[in-house]
């Protein structure tokens, strides 16, 4: 599974379970997308 994080986006590319395992794992830390998004990109300038 790949992962790729844009300035506005995140995009997912695997099998339909992969996506859905690794949205619901994500969706117990951030309740919105644009809150991932900002996490990781604190994470990167840091």
């Amino acid at each position: 599974m790949k992962v790729y994080v844009q300035e506005k986006q995140i995009i997912l590319i695997g099998k339909a379970w992969e996506i859905r395992q690794k949205l619901k794992e994500y969706s117990q830390h951030f309740e919105y997308m644009d809150e991932w998004i900002e996490h990781i990109h604190q994470k990167e300038k840091s």
